[in-house]
C-alpha cells in the first residue's frame, strides 16, 4: 500500500506545482479522466488533460497552501481504489483513482471526480 500512497503523493505535489513530469509518471498513459463540476460532464484523455495542467497557473504558483489529502484506501489483487479530497483553486474535489499494478509498478488508470 505505501507504493499507492506514493504514487498518490506525486499526483497530489503534480496538481499543487503543476509539474507535468511528476503527473505523467502518476498515470499510465491511457488513462482517462471522468467527472462533473457542478453538474458539468467533464471527460478528458490523459494528454489533453495534461495540457490543461501546462496551460494554468498552479495552486502553488498562486500562493495556495497544499490542502489535498487521502481519505480511503481499498486494494484487491494488483487492483486499488483511492478515494481522495482536494481544495485547490477554489475547487473542492472529490477523486476516485483507480490504480492497477501494471509491470510491477502502481499506475493510476483512471480518474473520476466530482467538484461539489
Amino acid at each position: 500500500m505505501n507504493d499507492i500512497l506514493s504514487v498518490t503523493q506525486s499526483y497530489f505535489k503534480g496538481i499543487f506545482e503543476g509539474d507535468i513530469q511528476l503527473l505523467e509518471r502518476a498515470f499510465h498513459p491511457t488513462c482517462l479522466l471522468y467527472g462533473d463540476l457542478k453538474g458539468t460532464p467533464y471527460e478528458k484523455d490523459l494528454q489533453a488533460y495534461l495540457a490543461g495542467v501546462k496551460g494554468r497557473k498552479s495552486p502553488k504558483e498562486l500562493g495556495e497552501t497544499f490542502q489535498m489529502k487521502v481519505t480511503a484506501v481499498e486494494t484487491l489483487g494488483d487492483n486499488a481504489i483511492v478515494k481522495a479530497h482536494l481544495h485547490m483553486l477554489g475547487h473542492e474535489y472529490h477523486d476516485f483513482l483507480s490504480f492497477s499494478k501494471l509491470e510491477g509498478q502502481w499506475r493510476i488508470v483512471n480518474k473520476l471526480f466530482t467538484e461539489l
